[in-house]
C-alpha cells in the first residue's frame, strides 16, 4: 500500500525542506531515488521509491547503495540540482504530487582577453559580471503503478523524467500538467497510519531513545515488507537465470559427449579403409559401393558381407586415406574432446557457485546489481587491452590477432624491455611476455609464447614454425609500412612444435 495525501503532508512537514541545499543524488536501482540535503547543521538523506504498491517518500538514517554504473536519469538530476537551494517543498492539493522548486546559481566567468582573440568574439563583460540562475521544480508523483519524477524547466516543460512514457506524452519537450484545483469528487477517508506495532517493537528494544517520527516508522515498514517483496522478486530472476544457462550449458555438455561416443568407434573407420585396400579389385569405376567380406578382428573365421560407401572416380588408395585421415581426426579428437568434456563440467559447476552466491545474498539491492551483471552480454564487457592475456605463474603475456590489435599492443600497452614473438616468413599476431625486473624468463613461459604466436599466425597449418625473438625497444616501424607492420633488431630464433597439450592448459590461465 502506498502512502496516502495525508500521509505524505505529514511526512514532508517532519522533511521541512525549505532553504536546504541538495548536496547530492543517488539512484540506487530503477525504481528509487535518494536527495542528499543539508540545511545548517541538519543533514537529511530523502528515499524516493516509485515501487508499485509501495510509492513513497521519508526520510532514512542509513547509506544508500550507489548503481555501479551512471544512470541516465541520475547523472541529469546531478548536473542540474547538485548545489541547489530547495526554495519550498509541498505536495499539490491533496494529488499525491509533490512539487519542490529549486534555485542554483551560476559560476561567474569572464573570459581571458587573451581567449577572446582565439575564440574570434568579444565577451560582453556587462554580461558575465552577475551570476546566472537556473530555477528548476522536481515533481515525484507518487501514484501506485504509475508514480514518476519530472525535472521541469519555470514553465513546466519537462527536461527529462524517471520513467519515460510516450503513450502518456512524458517525454522531454512536452508540458508537465498539474492540477488547478482540488479535488472535490474525494469521498472516500485517508487516515494517517500510526504503526503501533513498529512502535511497540522499538520501544522494547530501544527503551533509552526518544520516540520514532513518523518518517522513522515509515522507512521501518516499507523496507521490511518491500525488501521481503523485492528480495523474492529477484530471487525468482535468479533461478530463470539459473535454469536457462544450466539447461544450455548441459545440452551442451550431452553433445559433446554424444560425439565422442561417436568418436569411440572411430577404429571402424580403419577398418573400412583396409577392406577397401584388400578388395582393390573389386573398384569398377562404375559403382557407389564396394561389396566385400568383412572379417572379426577377434575371431578372423568369422565373415560377413558388408556394403561401403566409397568415390568411383577414386582409386583404392585415394579412397582408403579418406577413410584412414577420418580416423586420424578422430582420434586426435577424441583427446579434445576429453578435454572439452571437462571444460563444460567445469562451467557447469561455476554456475552453481555462481547462484548459491546469488540466493544467499539478502540485500535487495546488491542482489539486483549482482544480478545485473550476470545478465550483460559478453560483447558489452569492455576489455582492459585489445587481444588476449594471459597470467601464468607471475608472468603475464598478451597476443594481439591482427594488425590492429598488435598496433594497438605496440602504442600503448607494453615496454621496451617486454619480450615480442612472431613467426618467421609466416604473417601472424604479436605475443609480448612483460617484463619483471630483475628476473629471466623461464623456458616454459617461452615455450608458451611460442605455441600462441604459432596458433594466431598463417603456419598453424604446418604445426610449427620458426619464431624470432627480441625486447620491444629492437623493433621500429618500416617507413609507410603497414598498420603494425614492424622490423626486428638483435633477434634470436626459436623453433616451436604446437604442443596441444600447452595450448589447453592456457585455458586455466586466461584472463581476458
Amino acid at each position: 500500500m502506498s502512502l496516502n495525501f495525508n500521509e505524505i503532508d505529514l511526512i514532508l512537514e517532519e522533511l521541512d525542506l525549505s532553504n536546504s541545499f541538495i548536496q547530492e543524488i543517488v539512484q540506487p536501482s530503477f525504481d528509487s531515488l535518494a536527495l542528499y540535503t543539508y540545511k545548517p547543521g541538519i543533514p537529511k538523506t530523502v528515499y524516493i521509491s516509485l515501487a508499485s504498491a509501495s510509492c513513497r517518500i521519508c526520510e532514512v538514517r542509513r547509506k544508500i547503495t550507489k548503481n555501479e554504473k551512471p544512470l541516465r536519469f541520475n547523472e541529469l538530476l546531478r548536473s542540474k540540482l547538485k548545489g541547489a537551494r530547495i526554495v519550498s517543498c509541498k505536495q499539490i492539493y491533496s494529488e499525491r504530487i509533490i512539487e519542490i522548486k529549486t534555485i542554483k546559481e551560476g559560476p561567474i566567468f569572464v573570459m581571458p582577453a587573451a581567449q577572446e582573440k582565439f575564440a574570434k568574439k568579444k565577451t560582453n563583460k556587462d554580461e558575465t559580471s552577475e551570476p546566472t540562475t537556473e530555477e528548476l521544480t522536481l515533481y515525484i508523483r507518487l501514484w501506485s503503478n504509475a508514480g514518476n519524477i519530472f525535472l521541469c524547466d519555470n514553465n513546466n516543460i519537462i527536461l527529462d523524467s524517471f520513467y519515460r512514457r510516450p503513450k502518456k506524452n512524458e517525454l522531454t519537450g512536452n508540458k508537465f500538467n498539474i492540477p488547478l484545483e482540488p479535488n472535490k469528487t474525494q469521498t472516500k477517508e485517508f487516515p494517517i497510519r500510526d504503526f503501533k506495532e513498529i512502535e511497540e517493537k522499538y520501544a522494547q528494544e530501544h527503551p533509552d531513545f526518544p520516540k520514532l517520527t513518523f518518517n522513522q516508522k515509515v522507512d521501518i515498514y516499507y523496507s521490511e515488507t518491500s525488501t521481503q517483496a523485492s528480495l523474492a522478486l529477484l530471487l525468482e530472476q535468479a533461478e530463470k537465470w539459473y535454469l536457462t544457462h544450466k539447461n544450455k550449458q548441459q545440452a551442451a555438455l550431452e553433445r559433446l559427449e554424444e560425439k565422442r561416443n561417436t568418436f569411440k568407434n572411430a577404429i571402424q573407420w580403419k577398418h573400412q579403409g583396409d577392406l577397401i585396400l584388400a578388395n582393390a579389385y573389386k573398384i569398377d569405376g562404375k559403382s557407389d559401393y564396394l561389396e566385400c567380406d568383412d572379417w572379426d578382428e577377434t575371431n578372423p573365421t568369422i565373415q560377413k558381407k558388408i556394403s561401403i560407401k566409397i568415390d568411383p572416380k577414386k582409386n583404392a588408395h585415394e579412397n582408403a586415406s579418406i577413410f584412414y585421415e577420418t580416423y586420424k581426426k578422430q582420434t586426435n579428437g577424441l583427446e579434445n574432446l576429453e578435454h572439452d568434456i571437462e571444460l563444460a563440467k567445469k562451467e557447469l559447476n561455476n554456475l552453481e557457485k555462481k547462484y548459491n552466491s546469488l540466493i544467499s545474498e539478502k540485500n535487495p539491492v546488491k542482489l539486483e546489481q549482482l544480478i545485473r551483471k550476470t545478465q550483460k552480454p559478453k560483447q558489452q564487457e569492455k576489455s582492459l587491452r585489445p587481444g588476449l592475456t594471459y597470467e601464468i605463474n607471475g608472468w603475464t603475456i598478451f597476443v594481439g590477432r591482427d594488425a590492429n590489435e598488435n598496433d594497438e599492443l605496440l602504442r600503448h600497452h607494453v615496454k621496451g624491455f617486454d619480450t615480442w614473438f612472431h613467426t618467421r616468413d609466416y604473417p601472424g599476431g604479436y605475443v609480448f611476455i612483460k617484463n619483471r625486473p630483475g628476473k629471466t624468463i623461464p623456458l616454459e613461459i617461452m615455450l608458451y609464447a611460442g605455441n600462441l604466436a604459432v596458433y594466431y599466425s598463417k603456419a598453424r597449418k604446418n604445426g610449427s614454425a620458426d619464431l624470432y625473438y627480441t625486447q620491444t625497444k629492437h623493433l621500429r616501424r618500416a617507413k609507410n609500412s603497414p598498420k603494425g607492420l614492424v622490423l626486428p633488431t638483435n633477434e634470436k630464433n626459436l623453433f616451436i612444435k604446437i604442443d596441444e597439450q600447452k595450448l589447453r592448459k592456457l585455458e586455466e590461465y586466461f584472463i581476458s
